[in-house]
Parts: C-alpha cells; structure tokens; sequence
C-alpha cells in the first residue's frame, strides 16, 4: 500500500492508498477540502472537527442525488440503444425509462455472450 501527503484544509495528512488508487484518492481530498474550506470561508462554525463533519454530512447527502442523476443518464442512454425493444403496450415516460434502464442491466449483467452463467 502507498502513502500519499495531502493537505486538507491547510493541514497536513499521511494517507495510506492502495496501488492505482493515487488519482481517486486526490479526487476525494480535494472534495474533502474544497467543502470544508467552503463551511470555514462562510464564517459560522470555526472548530476543525465540527467543520469536518458538516462536510462529510454535506458530501454523503449529495451522494443519492449524484446517483439519481447517473441513473437518469443511463436510462436515457438505454433508451437511445434499445429502439429494437417495441413492447406490446403503451408505456408511459416513467415506465419506458425504467424498461430501458432494466434492459441495459440485463445486457451489462449477460455481457457479450448472452448468458447469465
């Protein structure tokens, strides 16, 4: 296991990253810092460890949105791939996109062979 120096808000830290693992570890650091600078920089809370866990509190209530936003995406791009699909019923636009992004798991789940096991 590597160890990488960073700074987080001005500090220093020795962190232990796994091989390859260098440029996803940078990227959390430098969210870590920019949403800790951002709470400090506002002015209301000035303790490190109180700032540090408004940012990690900030930073995990983002994550199901990031998600949903992603989901979105790839439904839509199923969408666009799966014109072959034409079900038997009309679907509304909420019921298509969960078809399309159900078939793009089916076939990201078969891969290139078309079987599960």
């Amino acid at each position: 296991m590597k160890q990488l120096e960073v700074q987080i808000m001005g500090q220093s830290y020795l962190l232990g990253c796994p091989e390859g693992g260098e440029g996803r570890l940078q990227d959390a650091v430098e969210k870590v810092d920019t949403a800790m600078c951002k709470i400090r920089d506002a002015g209301k809370v000035r303790a490190r460890d109180r700032i540090a866990v408004l940012a990690a509190l900030n930073l995990a209530f983002e994550l199901p949105d990031k998600a949903a936003v992603a989901a979105v995406a790839v439904a839509s791009n199923a969408a666009a791939q799966s014109k072959s699909v034409s079900p038997s019923l009309p679907l509304a636009g909420d019921e298509a996109a969960l078809l399309s992004n159900l078939l793009q798991r089916l076939d990201a789940v078969l891969g290139e062979d078309g079987r599960l096991l």
